[in-house]
Order: C-alpha cells, then sequence, then structure tokens
C-alpha cells in the first residue's frame, strides 16, 4: 500500500510539499515523449521570480529529470523556481536533437512561467556533467535559441558543473591518442569528425563580440580534465569581453558534486547562490 501510494504521489500532475507548489510532466514541445517534458518546483505563492533551468548527467544517453536530490527545495528555500527537464538521448539522436530540446524548454519556461510564479526576465541554466555540457553550449551557440525566437540575451547566467567537455574536439583527441577507453562514450555524442566534435564544443562559439551571459563553471578541484577546460573556457570567455569565474570544489568527486548541491554547508551550492543573487539583480536583456 505504501508503495503504491508513492508511485501515486510520482506520477500526479500536480503536488505540494510544504513549501513549495510541483507541477510534474509538463510537455514542452508538443509531444508525448517522456524525454521533452519537465518538472516545476516553485514556491507557495511565487510570483515574479528568478527561475532556474536545470539539466540532468548521463553521458548524454541516460538520467532523467527525477534525479534532482535536494536542490529542488533548496532553490524554492531561496526564492526561485526551479524547473528540472528531460532531453532526448544519443545515439537515436543527435546532439543538435539534444541542444534543441534544451532551447525548446528554455522557451516553453519563457512564454509559460509567470504562470507559475517565475520571471522570464531572468531565467537562469545550469547542469551537471552532460547537462553541464548542453547548459553551456545553449549558453555559447546562439543558433538554438534563436530558433527558438530568443537569444542568449533572454538568458540571465549559466552554471555548468563538473564537465571536460567545453572543448570536445580537444578532449577526444587526448582520449584517442591515449587509446582511452573514454573515447567511445564521447564520439558517440560529439561523432568522429573534427567538424562535428568542434560543432559541439562550447568553445568554439566564444569568440570577441559575442555577448554570451555570465558563467560560473564549478568542477571538481582534483580532476585535471574539468579543471583545465573551465579555466581555459573561462579565460576564452573574459577574453572576449565576457564575464566568467570558475569554482574549485575541494573534497568532491563527479558524483558527489552534484549529489550534495542544495545540501546545507555546501560550498559549491554557496557559490551557486552568490552567483544567482548577483546576475538576479541585473535585467537579463541588458
Amino acid at each position: 500500500m505504501g508503495k503504491s501510494l508513492l508511485i501515486l504521489l510520482m506520477l500526479a500532475t500536480t503536488a505540494w510539499s510544504a513549501e513549495a507548489q510541483v507541477t510534474r510532466n509538463v510537455s514542452y514541445a508538443g509531444t508525448d515523449s517522456r524525454r521533452q517534458k519537465l518538472d516545476i518546483y516553485a514556491p507557495k505563492d511565487a510570483k515574479d521570480l528568478p527561475v532556474v533551468v536545470w539539466l540532468h548527467g548521463g553521458g548524454w544517453r541516460a538520467g532523467n529529470k527525477m534525479l534532482v536530490q535536494k536542490k529542488p527545495q533548496a532553490f524554492v528555500d531561496q526564492g526561485y523556481v526551479f524547473v528540472s527537464i528531460n532531453y532526448r538521448f544519443v545515439p537515436n539522436h543527435t546532439m543538435h536533437d539534444l541542444a534543441t530540446d534544451v532551447a525548446t524548454a528554455i522557451k516553453w519556461v519563457h512564454t509559460n512561467i509567470a504562470q507559475h510564479g517565475g520571471s522570464p526576465e531572468t531565467i537562469f541554466v545550469g547542469g551537471h556533467s552532460a547537462g553541464a555540457h548542453l547548459s553551456a553550449l545553449v549558453c555559447s551557440d546562439e543558433s538554438y535559441l534563436k530558433s527558438q525566437g530568443l537569444s542568449l540575451a533572454n538568458v540571465a547566467g549559466c552554471f555548468p558543473v563538473d564537465t571536460a567537455t567545453y572543448d570536445a574536439h580537444k578532449l577526444i583527441s587526448f582520449l584517442q591518442r591515449n587509446n582511452s577507453s573514454r573515447t567511445e562514450l564521447y564520439v558517440t555524442a560529439f561523432g568522429d569528425t573534427d567538424a562535428s566534435q568542434k560543432k559541439y564544443s562550447p568553445i568554439t562559439y566564444i569568440k570577441e563580440g559575442t555577448k554570451t551571459p555570465p558563467f560560473l563553471l564549478l568542477h571538481v578541484a582534483s580532476r585535471p580534465d574539468a579543471t583545465l577546460m573551465s579555466n581555459a573556457f573561462a579565460k576564452a570567455v573574459q577574453s572576449a569581453g565576457g564575464e566568467a569565474e570558475t569554482f574549485a570544489a575541494k573534497g568532491k568527486d563527479h558524483g558527489s558534486i552534484n549529489k550534495e548541491l542544495g545540501t546545507s554547508g555546501d560550498q559549491p551550492t554557496k557559490a551557486v547562490f552568490a552567483f544567482l543573487k548577483k546576475h538576479a539583480a541585473k535585467p537579463a536583456t541588458e
């Protein structure tokens, strides 16, 4: 009986927690696909609050919008509307499809989030691992948002959490030279040509005169590839006239930096909320 009740609660379209109204399984692309749905967590009686769109990890081939641990409540407690999305997976779909899903979800949020107490003018995008890459890609390559009638100016800030694929071509080249077992994962996602790997690398689109949203790049301090890539991407954004900062999370691994985001006393969480507070005060279209 207890298990059945739990399942019913999870499948409910709208449920309530002590502080948040939760709306589940909203189709953001006008399809019945479960991979193109999102969940919304909003403070009760919310109005015109900043919004966080969150992208789960899973190697571009797995994961689920429900795997958010303590994040929704933590963001709601801080006065944000939190939106967790699903997106389609490789190899049945291309990286272009995945990024298009993200942009389509952002468009849905921009159009509809006021009905859930969020501000369409203050939308942040973040994610972990594969979701970190996708958040950075959509916040760098403006073509995805443009296809939805939006622009990079519609994103108030981007906070990717621990990815080494800001320059996927460089990473894959390194892995191939060293005969790494990880090569297949990245080639499946980014393709086996220089052109496709560069096309889906966020750093490709960081150029002087291109105005991107502010970035906070979180990474595990003891992970060399993520550290190198995060610092290089931040430097590229800064050199192009944009705003980017990095945060090296000590005592974390690739899993715990995500699992513990939103927990009390967590240093990466504090960095995220400081970043959001700083940029929520600025109009997204500034």
